[in-house]
């Protein structure tokens, strides 16, 4: 995949801080500057899923924090509190936007979301079996709002680079996000783990007996 160095260089900076708090200055830098390079090798091995893929973004972030903990050879653990606190900076909620998944409104939008990046990978069979693969279920569960993948960019590049210790961390990051946007993933199994399919079952988090 193309170099895009708006995402290093963006996620790199607010990363920085907590970082520096849990690493030290010196430690923090040196790990940065040697994940430059390693992120961009990442890419360079990383099979094209399209310039306009809309699920890019993806690959693009998720291998900004693999690339910082490899280069920084970082306990998982201790890199984990790091995103954490990454996802609690006002910039990262700015940037996400309002988002409530108690609002049908908000969850229906999310739906057509999902549902928009299955349409593009329809619409460019070129890159069908290389992006992820999206798979609905409206009648699974009575709430919220479920889908799956058996196949995952990230998951094949991670298995076949030496990565696979890593992604878990950026699995994770699911329900970081899920979270700020006042929603519950609930998920019994990931590609990343040896699973046969990466789950993501939506609902929000005033629902306390979802179906």
């Amino acid at each position: 995949m193309k170099y895009k160095g708006i995402y290093f260089s963006l996620i790199s900076f607010l990363l920085k801080k907590p970082m520096i708090r849990k690493f030290g200055k010196n430690k923090t830098e040196e790990s940065i500057k040697k994940a430059r390079v390693l992120y961009k090798r990442m890419l360079e091995k990383t099979e094209d899923i399209g310039s306009n893929n809309p699920m890019s973004g993806n690959i693009y972030s998720a291998y900004v924090f693999m690339a910082v903990c490899r280069a920084g050879n970082f306990c998982v653990d201790d890199f984990k509190e790091v995103i954490v606190e990454f996802f609690n900076n006002k910039l990262i909620g700015k940037l996400r936007g309002g988002f409530d998944l108690n609002n049908p409104e908000d969850m229906k939008k999310f739906s057509d979301r999902m549902h928009r990046m299955e349409k593009w990978a329809d619409k460019h069979p070129e890159y069908k079996d290389k992006t992820w693969d999206f798979n609905f279920d409206e009648d699974l569960h009575r709430d919220g709002f479920y889908y799956h993948f058996t196949r995952c960019p990230l998951e094949k590049f991670a298995r076949d680079n030496g990565y696979l210790d890593l992604l878990p961390m950026c699995c994770d990051i699911d329900y970081l996000m899920f979270e700020k946007g006042k929603g519950v993933l609930h998920r019994e199994s990931t590609l990343a783990s040896g699973g046969k399919i990466c789950d993501y079952w939506i609902v929000g988090d005033k629902n306390r007996d979802p179906k």
